[in-house]
């Protein structure tokens, strides 16, 4: 066995996590899957509730409070951006963010270090865009009234048939470490699973949502494009949790870590699938 491989599990310690998985998705999902469905009201008093509480658990992470100077700015910057969204303003959003990220890194002075890692200014401005920009890009897919729906579910399938594949394909064949530096559990192995799995998905997706025949190469392309940024995004999460030294994001769902752990993927893959449904323009499937 090289350097590079990672040990066979047990077949108990190789799947004891996937209760925690199955009964976080059976909670989280039905209920994201009905306001998407039920229209641009309800998925915005959603998008409310997950972005105040990615926010608060953002501010956690940099060791300050949510209701105290400097916490506050990040909660109250990312909710006036998607405020804009949701009047049809995204780029003012994406203004309103720029403007919060460079005043939130500019804080007082008693919260700098002289050495060691990023102050927790740096930090927190950076969650201005980490969570702003994920929030903008999924207010303003779902507010495209003649095709919101249709990409906002496909969007949900690539991201969960992602994140299903890369499970099941990594705990079945293990093999090299994808990125042993930043997330030791994850394998090539299972990159290619969630990316094939991605693509299967996103196919029968675009099938059955569009009630025809959709451009095959065009969709498997998008797919994969978007399970790659889901990949991305669990990497960029643990990376973010390497750095601040904790295991989960907070303890919001008992057992199973927090809403950024839950979320990471599709926060990652939600811009670019804005950019792709921006590009086809309004009211057509971003995969079209």
């Amino acid at each position: 066995m090289t350097a590079t491989e990672v040990p066979a599990p047990s077949p108990g310690k190789r799947w004891r996590d996937l209760k925690k998985r199955a009964i976080s998705a059976a909670v989280l999902g039905p209920g994201a899957l009905l306001c998407a469905w039920l229209g641009a009201e309800a998925w915005t008093a959603l998008m409310a509730v997950a972005v105040a509480v990615l926010c608060w658990e953002w501010v956690r992470l940099c060791g300050l409070r949510s209701h105290l100077w400097p916490g506050m700015a990040l909660p109250a910057t990312v909710f006036l951006a998607c405020a804009a969204a949701v009047n049809g303003q995204p780029l003012i959003g994406l203004g309103i963010l720029l403007v919060g990220f460079v005043a939130t890194w500019l804080a007082p002075p008693r919260l700098r270090r002289r050495a060691g890692p990023p102050p927790p200014a740096s930090w927190l401005a950076m969650g201005v865009l980490y969570i702003g920009i994920a929030g903008i890009a999924l207010i303003s897919l779902r507010h495209d009234n003649d095709a919101g729906r249709g990409n906002v579910l496909f969007l949900f399938f690539v991201v969960w048939a992602s994140d299903i594949g890369a499970y099941v394909a990594g705990r079945i064949f293990g093999g090299p470490k994808l990125a042993p530096a930043i997330s030791p559990g994850k394998t090539w192995s299972g990159a290619a699973g969630g990316l094939l799995s991605s693509m299967a998905v996103g196919w029968l997706a675009a099938d059955w949502l569009v009630w025809g025949n959709p451009p095959a190469l065009k969709v498997l392309w998008v797919a994969a494009i978007l399970g790659i940024a889901t990949q991305l995004g669990d990497l960029l999460e643990s990376w973010v949790k390497r750095h601040f030294k904790v295991k989960d994001s907070s303890m919001l769902i008992p057992g199973h870590g927090g809403l950024l752990d839950r979320l990471d993927g599709l926060m990652a893959a939600a811009p670019v699938a804005a950019l792709l449904a921006f590009s086809v323009g309004y009211g057509v499937p971003l995969w079209r």
